[in-house]
């Protein structure tokens, strides 16, 4: 299995848990420092971190998958380098591309998604990078599903849910965290004031204003 699951630092895990409801996601597990939401496709996971931390507000691009090993042993057997090692939280596998970006995939909790998550909206997890046909090839070894493709941005479905973007850019990074939305973009935005959240709406883009600044976008039916 290969489903999207980047993971959102914050220090305030009540905003961002506010905002992932009312965007449509359902809380699946709890931990207190550790919060997971499903999407009708695609995973996000919150991880509370301290105020004055430099990773508060930042976006890890993420997978999790079935079988870890077995995950590994088929990565590496189609060409992208991938270790199986102990992670502070556990076991998990290291994936190095050969841009020198790096992501984890962790075990899945499970491989159903809630049932009550909006089924229009899907997770994406952006990978920035100088060489685009390189990092879409490494993609496809690890199992998602080419949609387009080009010298300049690729993107991908995957199995389990969410979508997985490449994006050129002259350093190799994770992106923030965004979505793209099937539904009706002028119903989530009312949606999201009637919450009290700050959202724009520019065409087929949805812009909202994050917890502690920054923003997330939302992109709906072009």
């Amino acid at each position: 299995m290969l489903r999207v699951r980047p993971i959102q630092f914050t220090s305030d895990v009540a905003a961002w848990k506010h905002l992932l409801t009312m965007l449509g996601l359902v809380c699946i597990e709890d931990h207190g420092d550790w919060v997971e939401f499903d999407a009708g496709s695609g995973r996000v996971a919150l991880h509370r971190t301290a105020t004055d931390s430099p990773d508060d507000g930042t976006t890890v691009f993420g997978v999790e998958v079935g079988d870890l090993a077995e995950f590994a042993r088929r990565t590496v057997a189609d060409g992208t380098r991938a270790e199986l090692f102990d992670a502070d939280h556990g076991q998990a596998v290291r994936i190095t591309a050969r841009d020198g970006f790096a992501f984890l995939a962790d075990k899945a909790s499970s491989r159903t998604t809630s049932p009550e998550a909006d089924p229009d909206l899907a997770v994406v997890g952006t990978w920035l990078t100088p060489d685009v046909p390189g990092a879409a090839q490494e993609l496809r070894n690890i199992g998602a599903r080419s949609r387009q493709v080009s010298s300049k941005f690729a993107d991908f479905s995957t199995r389990n849910g969410g979508i997985l973007l490449v994006r050129e850019s002259s350093e190799p990074a994770g992106g923030g965290l965004s979505f793209e939305y099937d539904g009706d973009l002028a119903a989530l935005e009312a949606r999201l004031a009637a919450a009290g959240l700050s959202a724009a709406r520019t065409g087929s883009i949805l812009t909202i204003q994050a917890p502690r600044g920054g923003t997330i976008s939302v992109a709906g039916p072009a």
